[in-house]
This record gives C-alpha cells, structure tokens and sequence, in this order.
C-alpha cells in the first residue's frame, strides 16, 4: 500500500510538474507574441504618422503622403506613447525570452523619455541650425526612389500637399513664439537664406524637377507639365511664404537669452535632454566636470605633438599656424572630395581585420546641398534604406574650404563612413528579427559614442599618417569634449554666446566659421552634443573592462560586434549586454 501511495505521488508530481511546464511554456509564448504585436502596431502607427520618416527609413507606407504635425496630431502621439506604455506594464517581463526582454527595455527607454520630450513645449521646436523641417522636406524627396510611374504620381501627390505641411509648420513655430519657445536670435544669422535657396528661378531648375529630366519615355510625359506647375504654384511659393515669415514674424521674436533654462520650464528640460541624449543618469554639472576633466587630458597630448613637430611658439601660436598655412587647405572641391574618396576605400580594406562581421549595405560620398550648406556642420551622415534599395551616404561640406583643413579628413571620415556612422546604423539595419522601431530608432549616445569611438579605433587602424593628422584626430576629440563644457555653459551655467566661442577658440584648432556654427548648433540643439563623449568613453571602458577579464580570450573582432549586433541602445542597456558577455567569453 505504502508502495502504490509512493508511486502514486511521484505520478501526481510529475503531472504537476508537467502542467506546470505547458502554463509557463504558454505564458511565456503569449507574452512574447503581445510584445511583438504591440512593437509593430506601434511602429506601424508611427510610419502612418509620419510618412515622410516612413520614406527616409524605406518603409512603403503612404508614399504619396505627407506628415499631419498639427496640435491634434501631437496629442495623438502622447496617446499612442501613454497606450503603449499601460499596455507594455501588463506584459511580464520574466516570461520574455532574453531578446525581447532586451526588446522591452529599449522600447520602454525610447517611449518614457520620448514622452517627456513631447509633453514639453519643445514639442513646437522644428528646426535648428543643422537641420530644419523644410531642408528634411527636400532631402527626403531626394531621397525617393522611381521604380515604376505610380511612384511618379506619388512623388507628385507630396509636392500637391506641401502647401499645407508650410502651414502647419509656421503655426508650429507660432506656438513656440506664445510659449518662450523662439530659437534663440544669436543663432540666427543668415538663417533665412537657407530657406529661400529652395526656391527656383525657373521650375525646371528646381531641385524638386531633377526626378521628370530622368522620366523614361514609356512613361506619361504629361506628369512633367504637372511637376512644373506644382513647383510653380504650391513648392515655390510655400518656400517664399516661409521665409517671409521667418524674416517679418519669427526673427524678430526670437528669444533674447540663449540659454534653454532662460525658457519656462528649460532648466528641468534640460537636465531631461542631459539624461536623454547620454541615455545615462546624469546631470548638466557632471557633464560639465566631465568636458573640463577630458579638456585638460587632451591639452596635454596636443602638447606632446606640438614638441614632436619642432614648433617654436605657444598653444595658441601653433593653432593659428593650422589655421592659416595654405599646405592644410585646398580651394578646389574635386580635391577635397578625392582625399575623402582615398581615405574611404583605404578604410574599407582594413575593416575585416577589425570586424567579424560587415554589413552588406554599402555607402557613398556627396557635397552638402548648396542651399543649406553654409549654416550646416563640416558633414553629415544619411542612412539607407533598411531593405537594401538605397545606399548610406556620407555627405561632406565644401562650402569656404579655407575652412575645411584636410589634415581632419581621416577623423571626420572615420566618424561618417565606416567604421563609424555608416557601419553602425547599418548593421542595426541588418540585424535578423530586429523589431521595426529598433531597426530605425537612433540612440544618440550609442551612435554618436560609436562615431567618435571609431576615430579612436582610427589609431589602432594606422589611419592617421602624419602627426598633423593625428593631431586632428585630437582635435575632433577636444571638440567633443568641449561640446560637454560650452553645451552645458550655455543651457545651465549662464554662459553667453561668446564666452562659448571664447572658450572653444582657446582649445581647438577649428577655424572661427566651424566654432561660431558649432556653438550656433548647441544653441537650438540643447544636449545633444552631450553624447558624443559620454557614448565614447562608455564604450572604451567596456572594452577596457572586457580586455581585463577576458585576457588572451579577449578578440577586438568579437567585441565590436557584441557591441554592435543588437543594434542601437541606452549605455545602461549596453552596459548590461557587454557584462553578460564577457561572462559568456569567460567559460
């Protein structure tokens, strides 16, 4: 009896046990599936929200649409993010498995702290000294791919609806005016003429008309005429409107303090943007200790190089002579863009020593567009498409080359093209499985962090030939780092607009234009220079960390790609996934 009772139980435990196992095996195969669901819906709602992002990213959702950026659909927003949220707190985190538990924590970051920015008067802030809503507009529609006649008409269908989108974006900017929200007017100068430059003397000069001079000829040639009159009714003139507003409304409501904590409410909002754009838990004044620690660092090894050219003079002796001796500089653009293109595909050759595994995406280089160049940085970075149908593009600014010297070439194109910008956010692109939102979400910390990380891994590299080059790698170095300090100076400190230029003049070598546009970029751009050092020395101590514990099992191949290959992420998450991976390495 005591035998058949013995049995008896060890058969009831394990059925328990069992049923145990299918409940927990069915939890966590629903909680998985809700949370899969609710990140598609979500990006699916976003596209739909905003076609033109939709575009930009290589989504075919409302090709022939354009965003609704007013009030109401702002609040829409909110409701998503506030929906999306109450929905994520009722999926159990332990259920998930270990890639969408890392899923869950991104997608939480990303809407909790994007909720904050847009719960905030900055929701009526679009356009900075980089980049503005009608320059997005413009590269976007460049960006469009032609592959048969519909994509014509709805190329066509945008340029009908433009005039609305000028619309709802001056009344964007009006309610920044009524809120204390105007950009700053020290940063303003000339700002206009990169919105007028968009408009054309001729439709057929338009940069929106280039798409109809390649219209095959199979193909109805009655959308040209179209595209001229829109250009001519709808484009041209919503560009003239938007300048007389900006020049006769906007300019001269600008804000008189250049500081966002000036703004009611900026000094809390800033301190948001401090800890959104490191994506660490920071503050403005441990930022602006860290700019001054790293300032002081990098002083020292421009030092050294300075003694190990034979220069005879002072710091600020030598960074006049980089400024001024033609043997740095050329005024021919076809120049600059070949040393560009040689330090590019010099780079491309040594990228499988250093990375085991590359995307399949590749890049090009480009000029900056006129219209926007000369208030725009030395260069920028442009993603592909994520299915494959558009290349990365690494586009570099020949506006006034005396202020472009080229001995900075290998950092900035380190930083652009790979194994910066454009290896980065590529492999993100590429990643198997990777959750829509994730594949196009930026983290800015991470990929600015990554850029300048890569300039470092430029020395490892043997890219910089010279001691003039590497002394312009600490110069993009020692920009960054004074990006902490006047960024932080100007948001939280009370710093003025000169004592910014002021300080940078003193501690890099960059020409007064670079200084003046940078510093006019941090201004209406507040915190995000904040992540380019905070990014970088995250990364180099995780790999200080990972080369201590791991000893001769350490490969720089394979950390770079636990870094990179499950794409863009908060420090703090990162952090979390290099520990788990040195622990992995170590068995």
């Amino acid at each position: 009896m005591k035998s058949l009772i013995k049995n008896f139980s060890i058969l009831l435990f394990v059925s328990l046990v069992s049923a145990c196992s299918v409940l927990d095996s069915a939890e966590k195969s629903d909680a998985n599936a809700r949370l899969t669901a609710l990140m598609e819906a979500y990006a699916q709602q976003q596209f739909e929200a905003s076609p033109l992002a939709a575009s930009m990213f290589g989504a075919k959702v409302a090709p022939d649409s354009l965003d609704d950026v007013s009030e109401e659909a702002q609040a829409a927003a909110i409701a998503r993010m506030t929906g999306a949220l109450a929905e994520l707190a009722g999926i159990p985190f332990a259920s998930l498995s270990p890639d969408n538990q890392l899923n869950y924590e991104i997608f939480q970051w990303m809407l909790e702290h994007e909720k904050v920015t847009l719960n905030s008067n900055w929701r009526y802030v679009n356009f900075n000294t980089v980049a503005g809503w009608h320059s997005s507009f413009a590269q976007i529609m460049a960006m469009t791919a032609f592959s048969n006649e519909q994509s014509y008409r709805d190329y066509l269908s945008r340029l009908e609806k433009f005039g609305r989108f000028v619309d709802q974006n001056i009344a964007l900017m009006d309610k920044a005016i009524a809120a204390g929200y105007a950009q700053p007017c020290a940063a303003l100068g000339g700002y206009e003429n990169g919105i007028v430059g968009y408009v054309s003397k001729t439709p057929e000069a338009s940069v929106f008309y280039a798409p109809f001079m390649r219209l095959p000829e199979t193909m109805d040639q009655s959308m040209k005429g179209e595209a001229k009159r829109l250009i001519s009714e709808v484009v041209n003139p919503g560009y003239q409107r938007y300048y007389r507003y900006f020049t006769e409304r906007y300019k001269p409501s600008c804000r008189k303090n250049i500081g966002l904590s000036s703004a009611p409410g900026g000094a809390e909002l800033y301190e948001h943007f401090v800890r959104f754009y490191t994506s660490l838990d920071t503050t403005a004044e441990e930022a602006h200790a860290l700019g001054l620690s790293e300032v002081a660092r990098i002083r020292k090894e421009m030092d050294a190089i300075i003694a190990e050219v034979g220069f005879k003079g002072s710091f600020s002796d030598f960074l006049k002579f980089l400024r001024t001796d033609k043997q740095f500089y050329t005024d021919d653009p076809a120049h600059y863009r070949a040393v560009i293109a040689e330090i590019a595909k010099r780079t491309d050759g040594l990228m499988p020593n250093y990375f085991s595994l590359l995307p399949r995406n590749p890049y090009g280089i480009k000029p900056v567009p006129a219209a926007i160049a000369p208030k725009t940085a030395t260069a920028f970075y442009q993603p592909g498409a994520v299915d494959g149908t558009r290349a990365g593009q690494y586009f570099y600014n020949t506006h006034d080359l005396d202020s472009r010297p080229l001995y900075e070439l290998p950092a900035l194109s380190l930083h652009e093209g790979v194994p910066g910008h454009h290896h980065q956010i590529t492999m993100q692109q590429e990643v198997e499985n990777m959750p829509t939102f994730r594949q196009s979400y930026y983290f800015h910390a991470f990929g600015e962090g990554w850029g300048l990380y890569s300039e470092f891994l430029g020395e490892e590299m043997g890219m910089y030939q010279t001691p003039y080059e590497r002394f312009g790698k600490l110069i993009y170095e020692m920009w960054r780092a004074c990006r902490l300090v006047v960024d932080s100076g100007m948001h939280a400190k009370g710093w003025t607009r000169q004592q910014a230029i002021d300080f940078m003049a003193e501690n890099t070598a960059l020409t007064l234009h670079n200084i003046t546009s940078e510093v006019d970029r941090y201004i209406t751009y507040p915190g995000q220079a904040q992540a380019y050092k905070h990014g970088e020395l995250k990364i180099r101590e995780l790999r200080a960390r990972a080369e201590n514990a791991l000893d001769d099992k350490f490969s720089l191949r394979e950390f770079h790609t636990a870094v990179l290959g499950a794409g863009s992420l908060p420090l703090l998450v990162l952090e979390r996934r290099i520990d788990r991976w040195i622990a992995e390495q170590s068995k």
